[in-house]
């Protein structure tokens, strides 16, 4: 089968499923293997990145969907649909980033990290479609849990659930208050900054200190060498002089010789 009438055979499908469509499904209908399909995907969406194409393949998991881009949604939502835009509250908005970053949650999970009753909020994004039951749990009473949608995945414009963005580390003070582990770490590191900045100025300092020790020492070393040369030297010269001295004597003639010769 030619590569362009696939294209077209995967375009017609998307288009009229209006849903996510698993790869499973394009595999048996092509009869081609997953890496052929993804391969053949990715060549589409690139196809649809032009800014004057008004719809893009997205990936949702495991399934794809054909759809419009979202800058395109202001133009598209006043004709399509005549409700009010879906508005979520902060507390809503919490309580979905909750159930986002911890799938099979309960209520009172819920409840015991926002400090408040999550009833309102838990309704309004089952209503939006955002969040669905994630069957019940093994806990005393078998509560009912909750995890995202694909919906959710669409509208926030992620693949799967590990695209989300990564959490800060965090830990409980001496007062049980959260700290983030990150900024934690930030102080130590600047403490450890300023702790071997001060390091390597104390150790410049006695270095500093050493070396003008040495110095003095090197310097009175100096002088004591000199004052021994010069006492060396002096005895020296004084002993040549010494020498010379007996040695005129030794040449210079006796005046009793002198008279005794004359006579």
């Amino acid at each position: 089968m030619e590569d362009k009438k696939i294209n077209g055979i995967i375009e017609a499908i998307l288009f009229a499923a209006g849903r996510p469509v698993k790869i499973e499904e394009l595999i048996l209908n092509l009869e081609l293997n997953k890496e052929e399909i993804e391969k053949i995907i990715k060549q589409m969406q690139k196809e649809y990145e032009p800014e004057n194409r008004g719809i893009q393949i997205i990936k949702i998991d495991d399934s794809y969907q054909l759809c419009s881009k979202k800058e395109y949604y202001e133009n598209i939502y006043p004709i399509i649909d005549t409700r009010s835009k879906p508005k979520l509250s902060n507390a809503a908005l919490e309580t979905l980033a909750i159930i986002a970053y911890n799938p099979r949650i309960t209520r009172a999970e819920i409840e015991a990290i926002r400090g408040v009753s999550a009833d309102a909020s838990i309704y309004k994004l089952l209503e939006y479609n955002l969040i669905e039951e994630a069957g019940k749990t093994d806990l005393p009473g078998k509560p009912m849990s909750y995890k995202t949608t694909q919906e959710f995945l669409r509208m926030f414009g992620y693949t799967s659930l590990k695209d989300l963005p990564e959490l800060p580390r965090y830990k409980l003070d001496s007062n049980k208050q959260i700290v983030i582990d990150e900024l934690v770490e930030e102080q130590e590191e600047n403490s450890k900054d300023i702790k071997d900045e001060k390091d390597i100025k104390d150790e410049k300092d006695a270095t500093d200190e050493k070396d003008i020790k040495d110095n003095d020492k090197k310097i009175e070393k100096n002088k004591e060498e000199n004052i021994q040369y010069n006492n060396e030297t002096k005895e020296i010269n004084n002993s040549k002089e010494n020498i010379k001295e007996k040695e005129n004597k030794k040449e210079a003639p006796s005046p009793e010789r002198g008279m005794n010769k004359n006579n």
